[in-house]
């Protein structure tokens, strides 16, 4: 089956295999004569980059690139990259790659002569305000891996280096222009890539379905973006080849990333703070305390699980759903605690300290106190 369309949901979508060919027409459209792109070391490195590069090169827009991007990317990335963007004289933003890449893509194109510090800008509240507006550059977005969904939607993740903290950071802006989305794009990525950025794309919808805020439209997004993921992640994981499955799976990344508009919840802050002290892999991370996030929650959600097992053929409610998740999580070789990636019981106070304070507490189903949070984070190692 060929997967292809164009979207204007939220953001205009170029959707299909083969549409990274459409580059410089999109880039041109937003408005850009010389972009900068913005990827990681590894993927700097990879075919399909100087591909883009090429792509960008033929259309008369240069081939500038900066690829400082660390895997949990920080304030330094930040500063390195707007450095790189004045000395270019760039006029916006081509985010290539995961969502370390597109997060940081983003955080460089949004603190373009900015009068505030991006710490100033933290989804909290009405803070994005305090942004020069006039300043943000355009952003083109183009997704390598199939996860994040930071492609479509309005903040990026970025890590303090000097208080191991992540914090989201939101405006409107941010949302790119346009979107490419190609799954011909992912099918280079490491199996444990694969597995680790679909499984965040699961906790997307997994934590928007669970979230106790009312929005139906959000509701129905993360129910089907479910279903994809369960359906495609394990056919893309054993072969990667797969478009079918890939450009599924992208579309998935795209809903979750919608969806959850509606909240998140524990999974993420958990996976926060640990991702931010241990660097560890963010999607990973999530899909190793999803289960023990799922029994923490159990008696706010029971029946909404349920209910969502029946839609997704899964016998047995709560009970049957968590056995899935369980049982995805072997067939991907997530690790089973949180211990086998490199987690400290010493560490468990601080983590807790940086759970409680991420935004995604509100969206929780159970309220997180330091008491339960830190039982949570026992039994997640």
């Amino acid at each position: 089956m060929t997967l292809r369309g164009n979207w204007s949901y939220p953001t205009p979508v170029k959707f299909g295999a083969g549409r990274v060919a459409e580059l410089a027409v999109h880039v041109k459209a937003a408005g850009l004569k010389r972009p900068l792109l913005v990827t990681d070391r590894a993927l700097a490195r990879l075919p399909i980059t100087a591909r883009a590069l090429d792509l960008l090169d033929e259309g008369g827009l240069g081939r500038a690139i900066f690829a400082e991007v660390d895997a949990n990317p920080n304030e330094r990335n930040m500063e390195a990259g707007l450095s790189a963007y004045h000395a270019g004289g760039h006029d916006g933003v081509v985010c290539f790659g995961g969502g370390s890449a597109l997060d940081l893509g983003k955080m460089i194109a949004l603190m373009v002569d900015q009068p505030v510090s991006v710490w100033d800008l933290e989804d909290l509240g009405d803070a994005w305000t305090r942004a020069n507006p006039a300043t943000i550059a355009p952003i083109v977005a183009v997704p390598t891996t199939a996860g994040t969904g930071s492609e479509v939607g309005r903040a990026g993740v970025l890590t303090n280096s000097a208080t191991h903290r992540k914090k989201i950071i939101f405006h409107p802006k941010l949302m790119p222009a346009v979107t490419i989305c190609d799954p011909e794009l992912t099918v280079g990525m490491p199996r444990a890539i694969t597995a680790g950025t679909g499984m965040d794309a699961l906790a997307h919808c997994l934590e928007a379905y669970s979230s106790p805020f009312w929005h139906p439209m959000s509701q129905g997004i993360a129910l089907e973006g479910m279903r994809l993921v369960l359906a495609y992640l394990p056919r893309a994981f054993a072969s990667p080849d797969d478009i079918e499955a890939r450009s599924q799976m992208m579309a998935a990344a795209a809903m979750g990333a919608v969806a959850f508009q509606k909240g998140l919840g524990a999974i993420h802050a958990l996976s926060h703070p640990v991702g931010a002290v241990y660097d560890t892999h963010h999607g990973t991370t999530n899909a190793v305390v999803m289960p023990m996030v799922l029994d923490f929650n159990r008696a706010e959600i029971e029946g909404r699980i349920a209910r969502a097992a029946a839609y997704l053929g899964i016998a047995g409610g709560f009970d049957g759903f968590r056995a899935r998740i369980v049982d995805l999580r072997a067939d991907l070789n997530i690790p089973a605690g949180l211990a086998a990636m490199g987690v400290e019981g010493s560490r468990l106070d601080d983590l807790t300290a940086m759970a409680l304070e991420d935004p995604s507490c509100d969206g929780n189903p159970v309220r997180m106190t330091r008491g339960n949070t830190r039982a949570l984070f026992e039994t997640c190692l």
